[in-house]
Parts: C-alpha cells; structure tokens; sequence
C-alpha cells in the first residue's frame, strides 16, 4: 500500500507503467516469499523445542513467544535468533514504509492547493494509522520485558495486532466512499427512528 500511494502521489504519471501487473506480482511473491520462509523458520524452531512445562497457552493461537515458555530447556539463543530474522524482516518493511510516507509528505506539502493536499492526505493518512497500529502493538507485544508481562495484557496486545487491524482496514478505506457514507446515514436514521 504505501509503494501504491507512493506511485499515486509522487509519480501519478508512470502509475501504470511502475505497477503493472508483473510488478504487483513481483511484490506479492516477494512478500509470500518472505512471509513462508520467516514461517517455517518459526515452525522448524518450535518443533525442535522439548515441551514439559505443558501444553496450555493463554492465547488466542500459538505464538513463537508464548511456545518458548512452555519450553524446558534454555531457549535464550532460540529467542536471540527468532528476533534477529523478525527484526530483519520487520526493520526492512519499517524503513520501506517510513521511505515512502516520507516522499509522499514532502510531495503532498508542495501541493499548492488546500483541497488537493486535503485528498492525498486523506488517502494516506488512514492507510499509516493501521500499519502503525500494527507495528506498534507487535513490537511492544514482542519486546516487552518479561516483568510487565501478564496473561490478560498478552491477550489485549494479541487482539490489537490481530484483529483490530484487518477488520478495520476495509472500514476505514470504504468510509472515503461517499455513496457508503449515505448508506450509513439511512441505515442509522431508520435505526433511530
């Protein structure tokens, strides 16, 4: 999303020639690509771990962080590696997103026109809510230190990083829709009424 703003503002005029089909699949299989194999490194080390302490989580689903503390061996090293590839992979799409919301400020600040900056900002705006949303809950839910760790705090930083964003990813992209907004004004008006 934020290489197709990056395009829409920055380059409108080679939109079609910078993502064309090839590209956006090119993107999609890089991100597949390195979403499977950041995968199956996870699973390869989970399996590899000796489980005693057993086999409940207080989770929603298995998580790589919640998998170690059922762990009875050391998994110290375990935990170093798993968070050097996950900061790799996360730090590399971090630096790609804040490069290009950084282009797309300063192009949009240019904008002579109030109503122009208004509508590239509101295209994107909602689009970096979300991902900061995202990043910010997981990093926390990933780094926090052990000490504030708590099942319940666990479950809410799972559910904010989870849920929230998927679900409110299409809400937020159709409210730009006026023909959407009207029929959320109906339907509220004859719920009301």
């Amino acid at each position: 999303m934020a290489y197709d703003r990056y395009i829409a503002i920055c380059k409108p005029l080679y939109y079609r020639t910078l993502l064309s089909s090839r590209a956006c699949a090119n993107m999609a299989a890089a991100a597949w690509g390195s979403g499977f194999l950041h995968a199956v490194l996870h699973t390869a080390n989970t399996f590899s771990l000796p489980l005693c302490n057993g086999n409940t989580l207080n989770q929603f689903f298995c998580e790589i962080p919640q998998i170690l503390k059922l762990s009875c061996s050391d998994s110290y090293l375990r935990e170093v590696q798993v968070l050097v590839v996950t900061a790799f992979l996360f730090g590399g799409c971090f630096v790609f997103i804040a490069l290009s919301y950084v282009q797309i400020f300063r192009a949009v600040l240019r904008i002579p026109s109030q109503q122009g900056r208004h509508k590239a900002f509101s295209t994107c705006l909602p689009h970096l809510a979300v991902v900061s949303l995202f990043m910010s809950t997981i990093m926390f839910a990933q780094l926090k230190p052990p000490s504030i760790s708590s099942p319940s705090l666990d479950l809410v930083l799972a559910v904010l990083y989870a849920v929230v964003p998927p679900a409110v990813n299409p809400l937020i992209y159709s409210m730009r829709s006026q023909e959407l907004k009207n029929a959320i004004w109906k339907l509220m008006g004859r719920c009301f009424s």
